[in-house]
């Protein structure tokens, strides 16, 4: 029976106790061989920290845990180094004395086989006669290592004060990567985002940012062929117990866990997480969305004003794509660098990439979860909303649904952020988008843009959204406007519903439908 290490991130405790390890060691070995400086960013629970626990086994020298593994053909040397090993991700990040106190953790630890002659100084201090002092004794260059290096800085995102601090401290620790570099043997930085700009990356220079690199898009996450390869007799498994053939399970795994692209044109990778959760329960859950709730990303799509329609339509330059600095401006690297966007398309012409959402299981959760962040119900009432609004919008009971809408927006226990106009088109159509339904917004036609189109396999929905007007004017142009006519030989049962929302009372002032 196969060992799944869900929670597990050491490769020493994976290779000793016999669970599933998906040789990563190859990629490794052309890393260390070709380089010395990386930084590698990717989303949550993608196997960042794993992959640095097998980088600090190889610097040990522990050539038994490397057995039959790519590496172990490669590698002729396998010399020791001493390893300096952060991870930043065990702690809350509260106050300066949070960060100070893990930053202590690990110099205390280092400093009882270096020696501690500088503890009472500042932690870069302290950091940089850490290295000296490995040196002297081992006679070796020194590894660092450092896993989810911003950690502390997406924890404070919601005080700028505090992660200007953070940023300035970390910074100056960092540096000493810099500094040392001819005591350096080897360093690896990971997270799930980029800081640039005047902060804690501005010194490290020397760092190769590997996180958009083709040759590395597979250095963490499940690949295709590596399912094939590692795991066939458990898709198999998984398949004979929800009753399908392999091939229709290995269908439903990749529209659910895969779609990640890190580079265009590059090969898609699962989320490892979600994928050998799936495998060991054999069901099709939303594993990965249920371990985070991404309040900070809907707040900054809130405060931006940001139209929702455009996470999957707007492009984005490769260097805009790599950095949070300016997502007061844009908050789609935040979104891609965590893991609920990807890239779906790249234009060679202007260098930009457009985004989308890699998977079933993503874009569910996120959908959900906008819906419960923008919508004017409390998350109690909301399971009740869907399941009936989502009846009568497959039963073509127009009326029905458009009078919950109304209900819903009538419910003055919320608050708009931003643009009142923006809001009621982002609330309404993610309503529909996050139920499943094919839903454009502002589809072109010959003479326009239709505000809304909903279809089912039986109807079709032509919304007019007007803004302190009427819904009659909002009728008047879809009919003016000929919205229907590229659907006139369509079988189905076509509903153009024309709707006014007030600004004034923040609900639909009016609504009409006629078919």
């Amino acid at each position: 029976m196969t060992k799944y290490p869900i929670g597990l991130q050491n490769f020493k405790k994976l290779r000793e106790d016999g669970y599933l390890y998906i040789d990563k060691t190859a990629l490794m070995h052309q890393l260390v061989v070709n380089g010395g400086y990386y930084f590698l960013s990717r989303p949550r629970r993608f196997g960042k920290s794993l992959l640095l626990s097998t980088m600090e086994a190889y610097f040990q020298g522990k050539k038994d845990l490397f057995k039959g593994l790519a590496i172990e053909k490669l590698e002729k040397d396998w010399s020791a180094y001493p390893v300096l090993h952060i991870d930043l991700n065990s702690r809350d990040y509260e106050n300066m004395e949070s960060l100070h106190a893990e930053l202590n953790k690990h110099l205390e630890y280092w400093e009882k086989k270096y020696g501690d002659e500088f503890k009472d100084r500042e932690p870069e201090e302290r950091f940089q006669h850490v290295i000296d002092n490995a040196v002297r004794i081992t006679g070796k260059q020194v590894v660092i290592l450092v896993d989810e290096y911003d950690k502390p800085l997406l924890y404070v995102s919601h005080d700028k004060d505090l992660q200007d601090k953070y940023r300035r401290k970390l910074k100056s620790f960092y540096s000493i990567v810099k500094t040392m570099d001819e005591k350096i043997r080897f360093a690896f930085f990971t997270g799930v985002t980029k800081f640039s700009k005047v902060s804690v990356f501005s010194d490290l220079n020397n760092l190769k940012d590997i996180s958009l690199d083709a040759r590395f898009v597979a250095a963490c996450g499940i690949t295709e062929k590596e399912i094939h390869d590692y795991l066939d007799d458990e898709v198999g498994q998984m398949a004979e117990a929800n009753g399908i053939d392999k091939n229709a399970c290995y269908e439903r795994l990749k529209k659910e866990y895969d779609g990640y692209h890190f580079r265009e044109n590059s090969v898609g990778v699962y989320n490892p997480f979600s994928l050998i959760n799936a495998l060991d329960s054999h069901d099709f859950k939303d594993f990965w969305f249920e371990t985070g709730t991404p309040t900070f990303l809907v707040e900054t799509l809130k405060r931006n004003n940001y139209e929702l329609e455009n996470m999957t339509r707007e492009e984005i330059t490769a260097d805009l794509l790599g950095s949070l600095d300016s997502i007061d401006q844009n908050p789609l690297p935040l979104l891609y660098q965590s893991g609920y966007l990807t890239i779906k398309d790249y234009n060679p012409d202007f260098g930009t990439y457009t985004l989308g959402f890699p998977n079933g299981e993503v874009e569910r959760g996120f959908s959900r979860f906008l819906f419960r962040n923008y919508a004017p119900l409390k998350i109690y009432e909301s399971d009740s909303f869907v399941i009936k609004f989502t009846t009568e919008v497959r039963n073509g009971q127009p009326e029905k649904f458009m009078s919950r809408l109304e209900a819903m927006f009538a419910n003055q226990d919320y608050q708009i952020v931003g643009d009142t106009e923006l809001y009621f088109h982002n609330v309404t159509s993610l309503v529909f988008k996050m139920l499943g339904f094919y839903t454009e917004v502002e589809r072109h036609t010959t003479d326009g843009r239709m505000d809304m189109l909903v279809q089912t396999k039986d109807y079709i929905y032509i919304f007019e959204f007007k803004i302190d007007k009427s819904a009659d004017e909002a009728l008047a142009q879809i009919e003016e406007k000929q919205y229907a006519k590229p659907f006139e030989q369509d079988p189905r049962k076509l509903y153009k519903i024309g709707v006014n929302f007030s600004t004034t009372t923040r609900r639909i002032e009016s609504w009409k439908v006629v078919f």
